[in-house]
């Protein structure tokens, strides 16, 4: 037998606090739907009355099996709880389950309240108690939990008693400062339950600001707690808060916990973690962390000869789990520092197959040391290394030639009397033997002007005739630029992100003194992989 953990996600609300981040009530929707998918048990909605956003979404909340919740504080001193019309707006959300937060460190309740210790017992006593009157699950936050337990720890207790004893469900011990070690972490949950708090009430919150959020996370429910709050990708106020995309794998994968817990995530929707990590970062429109544990494009890249060709032998030699247990997947990227079974390898993942002793591996690994010898990266562009290996090999199709291209930058007043910019970009290409011209501007939906960069994506992928249906859904979605050399002689690295309508998502690289020619040699390319990914047929020279 083991004992069931509940995973408890606050991506909604707690995650909201990141600087920079607003979720529309749209985006809190979608969110929600993954989180369901991926099997937490709590999805912590926002405090509704707070801001329209929270409000709508309580409204419009999807169906779910995951329980909603309603997060909020307790009732102020001086009123009821019934008569409390913050209380009353959170309870007022209709949801099953309900947390609030409340002090518990003495300095916060005399300082930044302002009142005296015991009203504050009473206000955490009497609002849980009224929760649960009203027949919901009550959980309670207790804030700034463990920096008052060190600093008066009977009163802290006090306070965390005087939930639990009003029927909280769920004593939730906080980090809220986010300075707190792991063995502090154990050794005082540790202290909670042997004065008389179960486990199985408890839960550990902790934010990130040592860099430990997910130690200490672990080290509490080792200690006994039987929740973990938490947020995807580890989004979050100031450092973020624990990650759930690495905790999730952990207790599903690493000993002990796979011998003693249990969660409601499945094996096969911890396959689901990747794309749930990259939905968020995709509504965030922010790039992925690359050495995200378990999910990061590099968890599995593997980039010495040495490590290579031990990989395609077995791969738990440098691989603590298979990559597909949450999603990933294998890359043996390329660059002067690989040999050649890190290049067969890494030809072979992508469904080129070349023997081992062909001449072929040596031309191609010359030509990586010379390319990368004049500015170019092929670690992060794998799209743009298996187009240079093909060509090598002399199996890349001859889809399309680039005649030329133009692009002009426009900077002019427009009729409001604001100055404004509009780029506009010509490419001609010649396919078979006919030459296409197409031209594009750069406005956004807004009106405003997206870039160079993004009037010759548009223009490229404006008419591209047979190929046309095929190109359709590609977009660029990242780009990143990089000066590799200074002064005179500098050169512009471009790595340029795409992807399609069915999610697949691949790097491009341009490498020139003029940034636009780098970006444009990078788009090319992604337009070139895509033909070659979904087997376009070229069109015969004429």
């Amino acid at each position: 037998m083991t004992d069931r953990l509940y995973l408890y996600d606050t991506t909604l609300r707690d995650g909201q606090q990141t600087q920079g981040v607003q979720f529309s009530t749209r985006e809190k929707i979608q969110i929600a739907e993954a989180l369901d998918a991926l099997g937490v048990d709590h999805i912590e909605g926002g405090w509704p009355g707070a801001n329209p956003t929270d409000s709508e979404f309580f409204e419009s909340r999807p169906e779910t099996r995951a329980t909603i919740t309603a997060f909020g504080m307790t009732k102020r001193a001086g009123r009821s709880a019934e008569n409390d019309d913050v209380l009353a707006a959170v309870l007022n959300a209709d949801t099953r389950s309900v947390c609030i937060v409340g002090k518990t460190h003495d300095f916060h309740v005399t300082t930044a309240l302002g009142i005296t210790l015991e009203e504050n017992l009473a206000n955490i006593r009497d609002s849980i108690a009224h929760i649960v009157a009203q027949g919901r699950e009550a959980l309670f936050d207790a804030e700034h939990f463990f920096d008052g337990w060190k600093a008066n720890p009977d009163y802290t207790l006090s306070a965390i008693r005087a939930a639990y004893d009003a029927g909280a469900r769920w004593i939730v011990l906080c980090d809220t400062n986010g300075g707190t070690m792991p063995d502090e972490v154990a050794a005082i949950t540790r202290a909670v339950v042997e004065a008389g708090i179960p486990g199985d009430r408890l839960g550990i919150h902790c934010h990130d600001d040592t860099g430990q959020a997910v130690a200490c996370s672990l080290a509490a429910v080792e200690a006994g707690a039987r929740q973990i709050q938490g947020t995807l990708n580890g989004l979050g106020e100031r450092c973020g808060n624990a990650n759930l995309t690495t905790l999730i794998p952990t207790l599903l994968l690493k000993e002990p916990y796979v011998s003693t817990l249990h969660t409601g995530v499945t094996f096969e929707a911890l396959r689901g973690l990747r794309h749930a990590s990259r939905l968020l970062d995709d509504i965030l429109n922010r790039v992925p962390s690359k050495q995200a544990p378990y999910v990061g494009a590099s968890a599995f890249a593997h980039k010495a000869g040495l490590h290579a060709s031990a990989i395609a032998k077995d791969p738990s030699t440098y691989e603590h789990i298979e990559p597909s247990l949450v999603g990933n997947s294998r890359i043996v990227p390329m660059s002067n520092q690989a040999g050649q079974s890190n290049l067969r390898e890494r030809l072979l993942r992508a469904g080129i197959k070349v023997e081992k002793g062909d001449p072929a591996l040596a031309r191609i690994l010359d030509r990586i040391k010379d390319q990368e010898s004049r500015g170019y990266s092929y670690d992060t562009a794998q799209a743009s290394f298996e187009l240079l290996a093909l060509d090598e090999l002399g199996r890349l199709p001859d889809f399309f030639e680039v005649k030329r291209y133009r692009v002009t930058v426009e900077r002019r007043r427009n009729k409001r009397g604001r100055m404004v910019s509009l780029s506009e970009a010509v490419v001609v290409v010649k396919i078979g033997g006919e030459k296409v011209m197409s031209v594009s501007e750069s406005a956004g939906p807004d009106g405003s002007d997206r870039g160079p960069v993004n009037a010759l994506s548009r223009a490229l992928g404006k008419d591209l005739g047979p190929y046309q249906s095929i190109i359709d859904d590609v977009h660029l979605v990242d780009f990143k630029v990089r000066i590799t050399d200074g002064g005179t002689d500098a050169v512009t690295r471009v790595i340029i992100d795409s992807e399609d309508g069915q999610g697949n998502r691949w790097s491009t690289v341009g490498v020139s003194a003029n940034i636009v020619d780098a970006s444009f040699d990078a788009l090319v390319d992604a337009i070139r992989w895509k033909l070659v990914r979904d087997n376009a047929e070229p069109v015969a020279r004429v």
